[in-house]
């Protein structure tokens, strides 16, 4: 390994030798002259002399550099010990997830592992749990085994003392739930929630499982179940062995941090790393020179470390391997070079997130409360009343009740569940019910589904005639466009690359790409662009990137310059911001093909604008751009390959009834490092104001504060000032002067400022990484999808956010604001954020999508039907002549259903109905059987027959067969032609007697 190359001289230098003599017989000693990342070099060596060492920093973001540093170096356990996310005077608990994290650190500890802790001040300072194992015996966590005896009730007593909270369904950390003989439980200190299954009072099986799509991961012999809390009892010194070796990273700092020095307990060894030589010291350690642009100068006994070690292998004879550093350093004649000395670019450390989704699909619990207003396809709009068991002719049947207007009730058996989808429109409008045996409903029906004929037919035609334009092929992916792919900081997600495969899929075909991406901000829709652009540059071609504003160029524009920092091609930028004699330049440039990519607003679609070879044009929300710039943006699509990105987030089902008419990619997953907002409520409180401005100040970040009154804003601002002396603060509102507000808002990004106090124009703002903590006065007069907005503004980086939300108790609060306040903190998991603004943020952003007319058209049949329906218009407009699972009804006097005491909650028992009720393949009911007995156990009789009911109606879709009914002693069989038969049953089984009809 290259990387030996560090650690070898470094251990055998009389410099490190000498330091451990004197360590191991006084007991403490300091290394000085620190340069880059030779700290972290220092460490890998001690690690290979100490069992255990805690390091120690001034913040979290040198202990994730420290840890990522030590273990590439040495290979060693590193681990970092988190800070808890509280603010005092909140009253709030810290975050599972963080708690977690700390719990499992100290169960590692108590069990006498060889690792490395890197803890920052922070963190060090937070109490922590007693040891594990208490005196007496008591134990602070549960350890069960495959095969071993259980006894449940003593199990959920034990669970409900460590701070376990009982749920229906598990999703999130710190919960269990008991369905008969299965025991789903979340420890803190586990990455997925398990599932153990009983036989009896024995451990049958323990299984891991995915909280979003409850279905079992892999199976575990035996696990260990950590308390669901901390409790601040004793410091983390408590829980390390004697022989720790304690190391203090810049002494200076940390003192700084803690406003005084740490104090460490008993006789520990202590070790001091510090930048600054003593008097009459010489430094060990030395810095690396610049190597931008020289590469060729590296000696040969030099060593890089470096994200972009596939390209530099062979362009140098240095010894070259994979890895970040924070900073290159020399000593004994040997060079460690890293990415800050070659290509001047700074390192970010981060650690990965495993869990992709938090909290429960949707799709798993039914939306639905009584009193709810749903859509039923056949009869309109009514409210759910809830579920009723009844018993007709002798069969018990659970149905669906909904009530219609003057009182009428329909009785939907669980076969036909499908029908029934909660009411939604993004408008505040409350619909009416639908009268039954009137033509009120099919009416309505026919005008919106005639509506959407003439709209997929247009783009139908539009896509078409697209397809016959001959395009250019891009060739496959070359050394440039992998070398982007590494230096990309985060970890993509399963949504991401399968939009950056499809777009390169698009453009490596002969006809004209024109694909539309689209998920809300932050979910890594510039990326995918990015990866385009790179394609295209590396064919020879020019890419133009349209933009609707002026510091969304200026923010594009410094994201793609950094990372084509390391290629050849150009990037530059036209808008307001370019003096006249600059624009002039840039555009002779792109004429001339000098520049490779541009990124402009509206002026990129000037008259005076050619291009000597345009591959790319990659459009950032169309929809903003006026009528006049549609239409030049229509005559440049006609030639190049086109991506058009949309922040409006989209429902899998309006994205699925639009993918038939159009290329499509929907980014919904959150970003793998991402995590969920640490939202609070609570009364204005200017100590929390203040520490929590200055933590995000302390760890390098910048905060949003929200009023939303231009009129006092000034002054808020002040006092924020006075309350908060030692940061600075500017101010933004949309009463400002447009060059004003662009000045201030690109001074925030380029942080100049660590404050802006603003009003609510960031609702649809800039993208700011750096801004992870945002407060908001009088949280109450938000309406709740524009409080998820405005809080959306922060948690766009691995670093976790926070948002304040304040209320002033002397202000009379109505019950629906408190509702809303209540709301946004419950909601604050990725997943169930989003779920939250759905119905309002994304319908009314299908308006953007469709038109405003088809917002109409939603608001009359509810949304989820409209999305139906557009998908049926599709469907017949390409010439597709074949039954949806909704449109195939079976209603046969047979008692199938699923039993209460199977699955006891009914929000989870509807969604099953209706899961069910939309499969379409023998195979897609094989897997639902499979997901219920790994979620509930073995399946019941009255459960199977609602099987056999299920594979009788993919039967009747593949024989064209539209309706099978049982009235009297007959089964009346109607095909989609309109062609009936009646069949009589003499004793037989039905069920098996019409497939054989149909078949």
């Amino acid at each position: 390994m290259p990387i030996d190359k560090i650690l070898r001289p470094l251990k055998e230098s009389s410099y490190y030798t000498e330091h451990l003599l004197s360590l191991k017989r006084s007991g403490k000693t300091s290394f000085t002259g620190m340069v880059g990342s030779s700290s972290s070099a220092l460490l890998a060596c001690l690690a290979q002399d100490f069992k255990n060492i805690l390091v120690v920093t001034k913040n979290t973001e040198r202990a994730e550099a420290i840890g990522s540093e030590i273990k590439l170096l040495s290979g060693e356990n590193t681990f970092l010990f988190p800070a808890l996310d509280t603010v005092a005077g909140d009253g709030l608990p810290p975050s599972r997830e963080l708690v977690g994290e700390r719990l499992a650190i100290l169960e590692k500890l108590a069990d006498g592992q060889k690792m490395i802790v890197v803890a920052p001040v922070p963190a060090l300072i937070s109490k922590t749990n007693s040891k594990l194992s208490a005196k007496g015996g008591r134990t602070l966590k549960l350890e069960i085994r495959v095969g071993a005896p259980f006894d449940l009730s003593a199990f959920i007593e034990k669970l409900v003392a460590l701070g376990f909270r009982r749920f229906d369904i598990v999703g999130e950390r710190g919960e269990f739930s008991v369905r008969g003989g299965i025991i789903d439980v979340f420890p803190l200190n586990f990455e997925h929630p398990v599932r153990i299954e009983l036989v009896g009072d024995r451990i049958e099986s323990i299984r891991s499982f995915d909280a979003y799509c409850q279905r079992s991961l892999k199976k575990l012999e035996n696990i260990s179940i950590l308390p669901a809390f901390e409790s601040p009892q004793v410091s983390l010194f408590s829980h390390l062995s004697p022989d720790t070796l304690i190391v203090l990273d810049e002494p200076m700092d940390i003192e700084r941090v803690a406003d005084s020095p740490i104090e460490i307990p008993g006789n520990f060894r202590r070790v001091q790393l510090s930048h600054f030589l003593k008097p009459g010291e010489e430094g060990f350690f030395s810095s690396v020179p610049s190597y931008v642009s020289q590469l060729e100068t590296i000696k040969p006994s030099a060593l890089i470390v470096s994200r972009h070690a596939a390209r530099l292998d062979g362009a140098t004879k240095a010894a070259v391997c994979e890895g970040s550093l924070s900073g290159g350093f020399k000593f004994s004649g040997l060079e460690v070079i890293g990415d800050k000395e070659l290509f001047s670019q700074k390192t970010t450390f981060f650690k990965k997130k495993t869990t992709l989704n938090e909290g429960v699909a949707d799709e798993l619990l039914a939306d639905l409360k009584v009193g709810d207003y749903v859509v039923h396809e056949n009869y309109g709009i009514a409210l759910y009343q809830g579920t009723a068991t009844l018993k007709i002719e002798g069969i018990k049947q659970e149905y669906i009740l909904l009530s219609f207007a003057r009182g009428d009730k329909v009785y939907v058996p669980p076969s036909m569940a499908g029908l029934v989808e909660k009411y939604s429109s993004g408008s505040d409008v409350t619909p009416k019910l639908s009268r039954l045996g009137t033509k009120q409903w099919s009416n309505a029906r026919g005008r919106v589904k005639a509506a959407l004929k003439d709209m997929t037919a247009e783009l139908l035609e539009l896509y078409s005639t697209r397809q016959k334009v001959a395009g250019y092929a891009f060739a496959p992916d070359d050394i440039w466009q992998e070398e982007l792919r590494a230096t990309f900081p985060f970890f993509e997600t399963p949504d991401q690359i399968k939009a950056i495969g499809d777009t390169k899929s698009d453009m490596e075909t002969s006809r004209p790409m024109d694909r539309l991406i689209c998920g809300d901000v932050g979910y890594g829709k510039t990326e995918v662009a990015l990866r385009a652009c790179a394609k295209a540059v590396s064919a020879g071609k020019q890419v133009a990137i349209l933009v609707p504003t002026t510091i969304l160029a200026e923010q594009h524009y410094n994201n793609f310059r950094e990372r084509f920092k390391t290629s050849p091609f150009i990037v530059e930028m036209l808008s307001r911001f370019k003096s006249k004699k600059e624009q002039a330049k840039i555009v002779k440039s792109l004429a001339g093909g000098a520049v490779d990519i541009v990124i402009g607003t509206h002026r990129l679609l000037s008259r005076d604008i050619k291009f000597r070879d345009l591959g790319l044009l990659v459009v950032d929300e169309e929809q903003r751009f006026g009528v006049g710039h549609k239409e030049r943006i229509k005559k440049l699509k006609k030639s190049v390959d086109v991506l058009s990105m949309s922040a409006t987030p989209i429902p899998r089902t309006l994205y699925l009834s639009l993918s038939g008419a159009r290329d499509m990619s929907v980014i919904a997953t959150p970003p793998v490092d991402r995590s969920p907002i640490r939202t609070y409520v609570l009364p204005w409180n200017e100590s929390v104001i203040r520490e929590a401005i200055l933590r995000e100040i302390d760890r390098g970040g910048q905060v949003y504060f929200v009023h939303n009154v231009v009129e006092t804003i000034e002054g808020m601002a002040n006092k924020i000032r006075r309350l908060v002396p030692e940061a600075t603060i500017t101010v933004g509102h949309g009463q400002m002067r447009e060059k004003d507000l662009e000045k201030t808002m690109i001074d925030f990004l380029d942080r100049k400022f660590d404050v802006l106090v603003c009003t609510s124009i960031i609702e649809s703002g800039l993208d700011i990484q750096n801004v992870n903590t945002i407060l908001i006065d009088n949280a109450s007069r938000f309406g709740l999808s524009q409080l998820y907005q405005i809080r959306g503004r922060v948690g766009r980086s691995p670093v976790r956010a926070y948002a304040y939300l304040f209320y002033h108790p002397q202000i009379e609060m109505t019950d629906q604001a408190l509702e809303r306040l209540k709301a946004i903190q419950e909601f604050t998991a990725l997943g169930s954020g989003y779920k939250l603004a759905m119905r309002d943020l994304e319908i009314r952003g299908a308006g953007n999508l469709l038109g405003a007319q088809q917002s109409g058209h939603v608001m009359e049949v509810g949304f989820d039907l409209y999305c139906e329906l557009l998908e049926e218009a599709v469907r017949e407009a390409k010439g597709i002549k074949e039954s949806t699972p909704r449109e195939v009804s079976v209603d046969l006097k047979v008692e199938a259903f699923i039993p209460k005491n199977y699955v006891l909650d009914d929000r989870q028992r509807i969604a099953l109905y209706r899961r069910m009720n939309l499969l379409d393949s023998n195979e897609a009911l094989r897997e639902m059987r499979r997901e219920l007995k790994d979620r509930f156990g073995a399946i019941p009789d009255k459960l199977e027959r609602l099987f056999e009911l299920l594979a009788l109606k993919v039967l009747a879709i593949k024989a064209s067969v539209k309706s099978i009914k049982e009235e009297g002693a007959y089964i009346i069989i109607e095909r989609l032609s309109g062609k009936k038969k009646k069949l009589k049953l003499l004793g037989q089984d039905k069920i098996k007697r019409i497939a054989q009809e149909i078949a």
